[in-house]
């Protein structure tokens, strides 16, 4: 594909690596036909100018999903683009219609679940991204379309992930034609069961994986006519027998061997096993656990899959017998006998083993070891019995189990078969081919070159097909490919299978004589083919050959070729086990027939293998071929290695790289004619002038100006030829340099001159500034002088100013001495007044508390006792009431319990914080006078002592004589003495009394904050009985709807079949009844006749019975209303009339009130037949507009009757609670007022519609109505629906036409206006559906809750829709694509701007996961972004799998721009794998919610109050009597 022509200096090339298979590099220097090349790495490599290839520079970053679309189909490129997708966790690409799958050896469940099943569902092939879902769909389709059967082939290494993608081909199968019902399990079940026990019996560990398919299984799934599965079939091939006696370190023999080994102990016991170290055939490994493995969980697992697929519990139990005799054969061990060339179990030990085996098999013991040991020679003259050496019974004891295992082995493959079943009358099916792939290991024995020829046929019918789609292809195109040579691998067939002299044909040959030694038959293949290409003889070996496969070559070792094809059964071992008292083990021996018996025809496994190949490839050729090829990227079994030379090996080996070479020898470049002009249309511009060109014509001129020969123009697409896309990137690049030439020259010119004037400016900058520099000192001298007299001026102010200030503050402060000195004498009389005073306070307190505490503690007690009474009374009528009733009774006496405790309990704290306060009060009273009583006499004892101190003056003065002045001065002192003494008094007194107050005081503060505390707690305690009160009353009012409407079904169950227009909550409810047992009408609780409900209620009934019948007027008038609203009435000041009349009528005819009417039924059914046709929207917009206004108004207007909505007991039971008592004590409300009212006040509307008690017609009317609400809605919802969902496939990508105006330039003003507005046809077309919608609604005045919530839904709807589209398709993720849906997405901004919020409401927020997504897709400068960035402020709404998915699949077509960092990539892969071991990694697809987002309260709360007094009725009943009630009255 290199040529000079095409490589030069600079260019970008790969080159082979011995480490890494290629690696990408930059030409430095090139010498005639040697390349010098600097890698990536930092190395120098040189290499033949043939042995390199270009490498596509403009590749998107992200990989291609179809590697026929890369511009360079060779190795490197094939190889880089699967690595790229891998680090990407894109583990699917296509080659064509063949899917590459590479093992991530990691859950990837998102990827799988049945939203993805649903998402590939009829999808065309190639529209989103790769899947294994996709081929299964694609095989599906043709079969059902054209009637063909089909055939996926699956191959690949062990441990590629044959058998998973095997099980989910089957499982999306499965999907698409399994069964709605069926009796048992279905077909398709079986199947998928099947895989546990063809695994257990059929798998193993080996080098390369835990779990390798030992076998070939061709899985045939038979289709009826309806494309359902009506049968299956599973072929195997080849099972690797030499396995059960032998195997290498570290691998592990078949999976049933360590099950049983770890079977429950009672199992192990009965078959006498133990662990798996013990076994001959198991420990020639050291591996005997698989991590991650519970082989005792899967031996339960097995057992159950085998249930499921018809396998007997007596036939599992001797199946499990027949692997436990396996084990134990191979303990037997044999040394030499006494006689010569003879042998005898060795020790005690073999003899317990065989001993086992015979028990186990249930054979003679004795005729076990015989068989064994011995053989039986026929001669014409006598039967001669011939003894075997220890080695030799040894290979019969082996030769034994492998034949016994393979028997077994087969059976099971029968019997799933027989219980499957097969449809005889199938003339369609697609088969799923699990084979295994290409082998070639350090030693390759039989099983290799089997699976070798193997893979050699399936590669010339790969071969054969990939031609055939290249044919097709160029066919289609209308394009010349005669010359073309076709890729064949015949001769080596021919070599393997020819007859006579096919090395398969040599070897059976080989194996009739019993002289003959892998010597022999190795020398034998050497004479026979040693001038054939395709057979090499090694130098070094004599039995060695190698065969050179389209792989590559495989040295095979011939020693034990002959023993391992041979397939016959040992007469000894067929006539032992043939008469087995085990049925089981008798039937996989059963008697040979007589000629096969006499005749001792030789068997081979190589020829049944080849005939087993060739009803195989009859198949295939039968059906057309689907391919996946699976590829293991690591040897490590681990996730996110990408191993170069392993996966190119593999890729070599599945013939990936054969079909590459296909393409490559006729056009391996084929391009669409708009990217060929997009990539190339800069070498021709002359070609893409004017407003409309030919693109075909454009691209034919542009190859022709290039000189180019040898190139095909189809009808869409240019094929080219190998090496041309290489020259045409050389040509473009060399244009591209001289461009950049050209800009680079203009640019340096352009710096140049800016940088001249940049200095010119500065120059003259530099000197304006010198300039103001002198200035500046000149100034700043002037400005210093002024600045100095300034503060001398100043600092004068400053020290006259200071004086003063000191000044000033000397005299404040003797002032404020001697003010001092005053004001303390003033308070410190106060304080004594004061405290006198407060020493009063606290002693009252004191007195009052003691008496509070002891009226306290008496009340409490008195309280408890009361209680105490009042509970075991309570209680005794609980548990009568608890025999009676159900559990709503008893959750509703609960509740009544609860809340009459806790009305109780604030009725007692509203009395006791009363009494309290009136306590405190009464007391703060007694002590303020006590107080002031003291005050008085203390003011009495100062006044009487000044007026003592007075007369004593006087007295003193008056007396004239000595004696009697010495008198009285004794008589005053004493009296001084004795008032100083009881001022004292009264001075202890108060500080006492001043203790006391004290200590009341702080009494006081203690028992206000646990007041205040109560009074917290009493207010949470007054919400908490609110909100009881509240729950309480909607109960009730629930209870009472629901009773009165299982009382009509009770009604209608009794005398009537069930209306055949009962809505699906009527039914529901129905059902509920009846399971729960409310519907059984001779049930009658007793009834206390004693009691004031039941009196009341019969006084009700008497009073309020409404009349039972109607008249025949009456009748009339129904009639004529029913023909009336049938009618299309429209509306009056945007009130539907209909509803209006509805209403009116029934209002006045006191229906609501009746326990018997039809008209109701009538009503429904009239609504019924009038929105029988779907897709009318506007009849169904105007039912709507009626159904909920009518709604609205019941709702506003119907209250559940009491003695209609409780049964007796329940009546009798609520009003003897003791809630029932606290009511009435409290509140004062008459008996039997329904709770309901309670609620039903609040509503709007109550002031002008009265409220009514409904009965049950009313109320299951009601439920009625709600339901032809919801379902009207649904019906104008699915409709918007329908009518968008195909504009919405055409809204996510962008067309051709966008692309290609990026070709044509942007100076072609009216070519792009056109182009825009072809460009968003599609969403302008949406936006019509809404606006037109949106006016039907309106027209029909549609209440705007209800049409906000239908648009919310429809945007919802968009929202999941183009999200969806977005991460399922990688070419809508790119740049230019976002533009275009951004663009779409403003369109719907506008029309809910227009649309206002009155109608739209939050629409626009419902489109927030793919605004989000379209804003990541085209902000720019991705790789700068972190993924805090990303995920908190640009896509908050976005899970980590839904930026993962983004990111990785986006690529930019306009600006050649990368996705994000590989750290944020990287970043996300840790969050997601963390998210996967939490187990909630869920689907990266949104789901769309179809429920009802409304009730009817919520419809009630959104409307406004209506007045239906000014509706004029219609003419039909405006003149009849009967209705003049409608007419409008005046004031």
């Amino acid at each position: 594909m290199g040529t000079p022509v095409n490589i030069i200096v600079g260019s970008h090339v790969w080159v082979e690596d011995s480490d890494i298979a290629w690696i990408d590099g930059k030409v430095s220097k090139i010498t005639e036909q040697k390349v010098e090349i600097q890698t990536n790495n930092g190395r120098k490599v040189v290499a033949n100018l043939s042995k390199i290839y270009p490498r596509d520079t403009e590749a998107p970053a992200g990989g291609v999903d179809d590697m026929t679309k890369l511009s360079y189909l060779h190795e490197p490129g094939v190889l880089e683009n699967l690595k790229i997708r891998y680090e990407l966790n894109e583990i699917y690409t296509y080659t064509g219609n063949i899917l590459i799958a590479i093992n991530p050896f990691q859950r990837l469940p998102h990827i799988y679940d049945a939203h993805m099943m649903q998402q590939y569902k009829g999808a065309p092939f190639g529209e989103l991204s790769p899947h294994v879902f996709a081929v299964a769909d694609v095989a599906y389709r043709a079969m059902i379309n054209e009637g063909k059967s089909n055939s996926i082939l699956v191959s690949g290494e062990s441990g590629a992930g044959k058998t998973e993608t095997t099980k989910m081909l089957m499982r999306y199968l499965a999907f698409l034609g399994g069964r709605a019902v069926t009796e048992g399990r279905t077909v398709e079940q079986q199947v998928l069961e099947s895989n546990p026990v063809l695994e257990a019996f059929g798998n193993a560990k080996t080098v390369r994986n835990n779990n390798s398919s030992r076998f070939g299984k061709f899985v045939e799934i038979q289709f009826d006519k309806q494309g359902r599965i009506s049968g299956a079939a599973i072929r195997t091939y080849l099972l690797e027998r030499s396995r059960v006696c032998q195997i290498s370190d570290p691998e592990r023999n078949y999976h049933c061997f360590y099950l049983l080994c770890a079977a429950p102990q009672e199992e192990i016991e009965k078959y006498k096993l133990g662990n798996p170290k013990s076994f001959h055939y198991l420990n020639q490994s050291n591996c005997y656990e698989l991590v991650g493995v519970n082989d005792a969980h899967d031996y339960l697992a097995t057992r159950r899959a085998m249930d499921i697929v018809g396998i007997s519990a007596k036939e599992q139990e001797a199946i499990f017998r027949v692997v436990a005799a396996i084990l134990h054969i191979g303990n037997i061990k044999f040394t030499k006998g006494k006689e010569i060339d003879s042998s005898v179990p060795k020790d005690d030990k073999a003899k317990f083993h065989l001993k086992m085996t015979a028990e186990l098999l249930m054979c003679d013991a004795d005729a076990l070891e015989d068989a064994l040991c011995k053989r039986v020679m026929i001669t014409p003259e006598e039967v001669i019995k011939r003894t075997l050496d220890p080695e030799s019974a040894a290979v019969s004891r082996d030769g034994l189990a492998k034949t016994i295992y393979s028997r077994l082995f087969d059976w099971l493959v029968d019997k799933i078969n027989f219980s499957i079943g097969q449809d005889a009358n199938s003339k369609s099916l697609i088969g799923v081919l699990d084979i295994y792939g290409f082998e070639s290991f350090k030693t390759n024995s039989f099983e290799q070159f089997c699976i070798n020829f193997t893979n050699e046929k399936l590669q010339q019918h790969f071969n054969q097909h990939v031609f055939k789609m290249e044919q097709e292809e160029y066919t289609k195109e209308e394009i010349d490919w005669s010359y073309i040579e076709f890729v064949d691998n015949q001769d080596v067939l021919d070599l393997i299978e020819k007859k006579p002299g096919g090395i398969v044909a040599l070897l059976d040959e080989a194996c009739m004589f019993p002289k003959s030694t892998h010597e022999t038959f190795a020398n034998k293949l050497y004479q026979t083919f040693k001038n054939h290409k395709r057979f090499i003889k090694p130098k070094l070996s004599r039995t060695d050959f190698t065969i050179s496969h389209y792989a590559g070559e495989v040295l095979y070792q011939s020693d034990q070729f002959l023993d391992k094809n041979k397939d016959y059964v040992v007469p000894e071992h067929q006539d032992l086990l043939s008469v087995s008292k085990c049925s089981f083990v008798a039937g996989l021996f059963p008697p040979l027939k007589e000629e096969t018996t006499k005749s001792s025809k030789f068997s081979s496994i190589g020829s049944r293998f080849k005939l087993q190949l060739q009803q195989l490839m009859e198949t295939l050729n039968s059906t057309e071929p689907y391919y996946i090829r699976c590829v293991k990227p690591n040897n490590l079994l681990k996730p996110a290695i990408f191993e170069n030379v392993n996966i190119m090996q593999q890729l070599r080996c599945g013939g990936v790289l054969e079909a590459i070479r296909i393409s490559c020898a006729g056009y391996p470049t084929r391009r669409p004619f708009f990217e060929f002009i997009n990539r190339f249309g800069l070498l021709a511009p002359e070609a893409l002038e004017g407003h409309s060109y030919d693109e075909k014509v454009a691209c034919k001129k542009i190859l022709e100006k290039k000189g180019l020969k040898g190139f095909q123009i189809g009808k869409t697409k240019v094929f080219l030829r190998a090496g041309q896309m290489a020259e045409l990137d050389a040509r473009r690049a060399e244009v591209l340099s001289n461009a950049a030439k050209t800009i680079q020259r203009r640019v340096r010119t352009h710096q140049a001159q800016k940088q001249f004037i940049a200095l010119r400016k500065a120059t003259i900058s530099v000197q304006s500034l010198w300039r103001g520099r002198l200035a500046c000192k000149l100034f700043e001298n002037l400005k210093r002088e002024a600045a100095a007299v300034k503060i001398q001026k100043h600092t004068r102010k400053y020290h006259a100013r200071k004086a003063y200030k000191s000044l000033h503050v000397s005299v404040l402060v003797f002032q404020t001495g001697l003010r001092a000195m005053a004001a303390r004498n003033q308070f410190r009389f106060r304080k004594k007044t004061k405290a006198a005073i407060i020493i009063q306070a606290r002693w009252r307190c004191h007195k009052a508390a003691s008496y509070y505490k002891k009226l306290k503690k008496g009340s409490v007690v008195a309280q408890c006792r009361w209680r105490g009474r009042i509970a075991r009374r309570e209680l005794r009528k609980l548990k009568m009431a608890a025999r009676e009733t159900g559990a709503l009774k008893e959750a509703k006496d609960k509740l009544e319990k609860r809340a009459e405790e806790l009305i109780w309990r604030l009725q007692l704290e509203k009395r006791l914080r009363t009494d309290l306060e009136e306590a405190k009060a009464q007391e703060v009273t007694k002590l303020q006078n006590s107080l002031q009583e003291m005050q008085n006499k203390v003011d009495e004892t100062n006044a009487l002592l000044v007026k003592e101190r007075e007369a004593a003056k006087k007295a003193i003065e008056e007396a004239p004589p000595v004696i009697k002045e010495t008198q009285v001065l004794v008589e005053d002192t004493q009296k001084i003495d004795s008032l100083k003494a009881e001022v004292e008094g009264l001075q202890d007194l108060l500080k006492t009394e001043k203790e006391r107050a004290d200590n009341y005081e702080r009494k006081y503060n203690e028992s206000r904050e646990s007041s205040e505390q109560g009074c917290k707690k009493l207010e949470e305690t007054e919400k908490k009985v609110q909100q009881l009160q509240e729950s309480l009353t909607r109960l009730e009012e629930k209870l009472s709807n629901l009773e009165s409407e299982n009382q009509v079904l009770r009604q209608q169950a009794v005398s009537m079949a069930p209306n055949k227009f009962l809505s699906g909550r009527s039914r529901s409810i129905l059902q509920r009844g009846g399971e729960s047992g409310h519907l059984n009408v001779d049930v009658k609780p007793p009834l206390d006749l004693h009691s004031p409900s039941m009196v009341q209620r019969e006084s009700s009934e008497v009073e309020d019975k409404p009349q039972k019948s109607l008249n025949e007027k009456q009748q009339e008038n129904q009639e004529l209303l029913i023909r009336c609203v049938a009618q299309h009435l429209g509306f009056a000041a945007n009130r539907p009339i209909a509803a209006c009349i509805i209403y009116k009528c029934l209002l006045q005819w006191r229906s609501f009130e009746v326990e018997r009417t039809s008209v109701f039924d009538r009503i429904i059914q009239t609504i019924g037949h009038a929105i029988e046709t779907q897709d009318n929207n506007d009849v169904l917009a105007y039912w709507l507009s009626n159904a909920s206004t009518l709604l609205l108004l019941l709702q506003r207007t119907l209250k559940a009757s009491g003695a209609a909505g409780m049964t007796p007991q329940r009546r009798r039971s609520s009003s003897a609670t003791l809630f029932g008592r606290m009511t009435q004590s409290f509140r004062g409300t008459p008996q039997g007022v329904n709770l309901s009212l309670i609620n039903g006040g609040m509503n709007g509307g109550v002031d002008t519609l009265r409220q009514v008690e409904a009965k049950y017609p009313a109320l299951l009317f009601k439920q009625q109505l709600t339901a032809y609400v919801e379902k009207i809605y649904g019906m104008i919802r699915d409709n918007l629906k329908k009518e968008i969902s195909p504009l919405l496939g055409l809204c996510i990508q962008a067309p051709r036409t966008s692309r290609a105006s990026l070709v044509k330039g942007s100076s072609k003003s009216v070519a792009n206006t056109e182009a825009q507005r072809a460009l968003i046809a599609h969403w302008q077309g949406i936006v019509k559906s809404l606006g037109s919608f949106l006016n039907t609604l309106k027209s029909n005045h549609v209440p705007p809750f209800l049409v906000r919530k239908v648009f919310t839904q429809i945007f919802s709807f968009i929202n999941v829709q183009l999200f969806n589209s977005l991460l399922l398709r990688r070419e809508c993720c790119s740049f230019s694509n976002g533009e275009y849906v951004k663009a779409g997405l403003a369109e719907l901004e506008h029309w809910c701007y227009k649309a206002t919020d009155e109608y739209a409401g939050s629409s626009w927020e419902e489109l927030k996961h793919i605004r989000q997504a379209i804003g990541f897709l085209v902000i720019h400068q991705k790789p700068k972004k972190t993924l805090d960035e990303i995920s908190h402020d640009l896509c908050p709404v976005l899970s980590i799998q839904q930026l993962y998915r983004i990111s990785t699949m986006y690529w930019d077509d306009k600006y050649g721009t990368h996705s994000v960092s590989t750290d944020v990539i990287s970043n996300m892969r840790v969050l997601m794998t963390e998210d996967s071991n939490n187990a909630v990694s869920n689907s990266f697809l949104l789901d769309d919610d179809s429920s009802i987002p409304f009730s009817v309260d919520d419809l009630s709360k959104s409307m406004e109050q209506i007045d239906i007094a000014d509706i004029e009725p219609p003419p039909l009943i405006r003149e009849n009597t009967g209705f003049s009630f409608l007419l409008p009255r005046s004031d």
